[in-house]
């Protein structure tokens, strides 16, 4: 009897081995991830991490030796162009990587996207080994990144149906692909380059529909952002991120200024502005790369730096308010 009842006793009082193991378990998982979290923190506050910060997205079009409008750069200007990125830390990503919040760089460094309008033979010629040409902007790209490792060589590459300069399918489909195997984004830059303001729903999405389905035919590639022409929308800017046979996730605009960071309740995907790149001079000096870039170096605290984690959006605690709600889960203020 007395055994039994110290079996019963003990079987009271006690708890089961494995609902203590399991209870300590918790515990320790809580501690790790308190853990973790304060050391991202750390890391973030040594970087002076800002990712709700602003990204210059830079507009190009043609790189040919000699330029015939401001619209264009000479060999020379976009190595130069690109050899002060990376001295200012810069690193490229891509625009279908910007609108979706894939900002994957090193703790220290900003975000620029590279954006290139009008698909231009002088942007990719293949050579008859499928190599990009001298002198063309995808050959400088690489061959600046390949000077510097960790500059990606990385760009948005905005299609017309000038398709780079080449009018047979067999060409077309080689120039695309080439681009979608080497990192390049494509991007929709309508079928006929016209102005969409004052346009018909059904001429906007005839325009936008048709070349974004002969992208996605001779690259498998499904465009998942849009430049617009002369950075005008059409009459309801919906139209240029959803019409029949296209799902944009973002907009861009012409020149004018950085854009927010996707994380910022200050983005707008339907109208997300870039810069032309150009020296400061003329109309366009307030406006221009150089002045632009040379404003987010005065002001560091304006411009999107990397806390290094993808999965976190990392911030200075002072600016929680400028949050949008649906990146709540990666905060990371500090």
């Amino acid at each position: 009897m007395l055994a039994a009842a110290t079996i019963l006793t003990t079987g009271c009082d006690s708890q089961p081995a494995n609902t203590v193991k399991m209870a300590d378990s918790k515990s320790d998982a809580a501690a790790k991830a308190k853990a973790s979290k304060a050391a991202k923190i750390q890391r973030a506050a040594r970087a002076k991490a800002n990712e709700l910060g602003q990204i210059p997205v830079l507009m190009f079009h043609r790189i040919v030796v000699k330029p015939a409008t401001t619209d264009d750069r000479s060999p020379a200007q976009f190595r130069a162009d690109l050899e002060r990125l990376v001295k200012e830390n810069y690193v490229p990503i891509t625009a279908a990587e910007m609108v979706a919040g894939k900002i994957d760089i090193p703790a220290g460094k900003h975000p620029v996207v590279l954006t290139f309008d009008d698909s231009s033979p002088s942007q990719l010629t293949l050579n008859e080994v499928g190599v990009p040409q001298k002198d063309t902007a995808v050959a400088i790209l690489k061959e600046v990144a390949a000077r510097h490792p960790g500059f990606r060589p990385v760009a948005t590459m905005y299609v017309t149906r000038d398709m780079f300069g080449k009018i047979g399918r067999e060409e077309q489909a080689q120039t695309l692909q080439w681009l979608k195997d080497n990192g390049f984004d494509l991007g929709n830059h309508t079928r006929d380059h016209i102005n969409l303001r004052g346009r018909s729903q059904k001429e906007v999405e005839e325009q936008i529909g048709s070349i974004g389905r002969e992208i996605t035919s001779l690259s498998s590639v499904k465009p998942t952002t849009i430049a617009l022409p002369y950075g005008n929308q059409p009459k309801k800017p919906e139209w240029a991120l959803r019409g029949k046979g296209y799902n944009h996730t973002g907009a861009f605009l012409a020149g004018y200024t950085p854009a927010p960071a996707p994380f910022s309740k200050a983005f707008n995907a339907s109208g997300i502005p870039r810069i032309k790149v150009m020296e400061k001079k003329g109309d366009c000096a307030q406006f221009c790369s150089d002045a632009w870039l040379d404003w987010l170096n005065k002001n560091p605290d304006m411009r999107y730096t990397s806390d290094g984690d993808a999965g976190t959006v990392a911030y200075p605690k002072f600016k929680n308010p400028y949050l949008r709600k649906t990146f709540a889960t990666w905060a990371l203020p500090y």
